[in-house]
């Protein structure tokens, strides 16, 4: 067997799907994709199909090593998510060929379902218990909110306030059986973050996700000491170098992205190096349907996967959900807050081509908004 062909596909509301071709007419599919820089991204599976069509696609780590390693300058989001989408279909050709799920090759599944919790925004208050209740009526048994907008490097004791304020009125809403994570997209800084966080014990976050930028990463020792709610990150790291001292600093969830941290071969060694130092990994995944279930292949079978992040029904993606993209939407519908095991081959998952082809002609560009504080000086998005 030989790859025939690698094709990327822009799909909204931001994402890029990839399909690899084999001359045996099986096909695997992947997510590469840095948000915002979708065409960047593109023209580098473009470069390493150079090097993939014409090779076996079952030698999928010999692919991973080339490369990632097979260049003199390695690493960085845009090289590690073309590496990600790319080793995600070629997983997705190794299970159809073997007739398995891609948890099987890993090793087989240590558990029947996949705990996963949604997005209720939070940048501002607004509709925010709502959004809250709405999802808990949903079945869902964990939420995970932004607890601010822009903020100053030491901003004052009323957005101080706010900030616990929101996250009082979710944990009031949603009562003590529900878990609520806190997102602050590195919008802290080191002092701020020190000051924010004691205050936020009371309501017994189940984590708060990237305090501080992953640039400060070593500075997150101090503060994980600083108070006792778990600290999480990593979706802006993207390879198990990146989070070797992160893991020594006392974080406790570590969230790498299926879409960014070398895909499936990369992310199942930054879990099993995890569990080294007794720290749980919530993958990172604001991302499509591809991308979803390549983590939830993984969660399958790595034991100390806690829980996973899916965009299903999240509002930027209004008009092109998740599932639109499914021949089957069964597959990734969560239920009562978990998503059961499934077990077609490969991912697991069924695109419906019909549907990426129509979409990708007229899929937009998407970019990170920019963001300013009241003094004009850029903020943290």
């Amino acid at each position: 067997m030989k790859i025939t062909a690698l094709r990327t596909y822009p799909v909204p509301p931001r994402w890029l799907f990839l399909r690899i071709d084999t001359d045996e007419g099986v096909t695997g599919w992947g997510e590469p994709i840095v948000e915002g820089r979708l065409r960047t991204v593109a023209a580098a599976v473009a470069e390493c199909a150079e090097y993939l069509v014409g090779k076996d696609p079952l030698r999928i780590e010999d692919h991973w090593q080339v490369l990632t390693k097979g260049t003199f300058y390695r690493g960085g989001p845009v090289l590690s998510s073309a590496v990600a989408g790319i080793d995600q279909a070629l997983w997705d050709i190794a299970g159809k060929v073997h007739g398995v799920p891609v948890h099987v090759l890993l090793g087989g599944p240590v558990r029947e379902r996949a705990r996963v919790y949604s997005w209720i925004g939070g940048d501002e208050p607004n509709h925010l218990a709502e959004a809250a209740q709405a999802r808990v009526d949903e079945g869902m048994t964990a939420v995970k909110m932004n607890a601010s907008a822009q903020l100053r490097l030491l901003d004052t004791p009323a957005q101080v306030r706010a900030i616990v304020e929101r996250v009082e009125t979710v944990r009031e809403t949603v009562g003590p059986d529900v878990d609520v994570a806190i997102d602050f997209h590195g919008r802290l800084s080191l002092a701020m973050s020190r000051r924010v966080l004691p205050l936020l014990e009371p309501y017994l976050p189940m984590f708060v996700e990237e305090p501080i930028l992953p640039e400060l990463s070593h500075r997150l020792r101090e503060v994980a000491a600083s108070t006792s709610v778990p600290i999480a990150t990593g979706e802006r790291l993207y390879s198990r170098w990146d989070f070797r001292p992160v893991l020594e600093s006392g974080v406790s969830v570590i969230q790498p992205d299926l879409s960014h941290a070398g895909g499936i071969s990369e992310v199942r060694r930054i879990a099993a190096m995890a569990e080294v130092y007794d720290v749980a990994v919530a993958p990172h995944c604001p991302l499509g349907p591809i991308a979803l279930a390549a983590s939830l292949q993984v969660g399958f079978a790595t034991p100390n996967y806690l829980i996973q992040e899916q965009s299903i029904g999240l509002h930027y993606g209004e008009g092109h959900d998740l599932l639109d993209y499914l021949v089957d939407r069964s597959v990734l519908t969560h239920k009562n807050g978990f998503i059961d095991r499934f077990d077609g081959p490969g991912l697991g998952i069924e695109i419906d081509e019909r549907v990426v082809e129509r979409v990708s002609r007229y899929a937009d560009e998407w970019r990170t908004p920019i963001w300013r504080r009241d003094d004009g000086s850029l903020a943290e998005w």
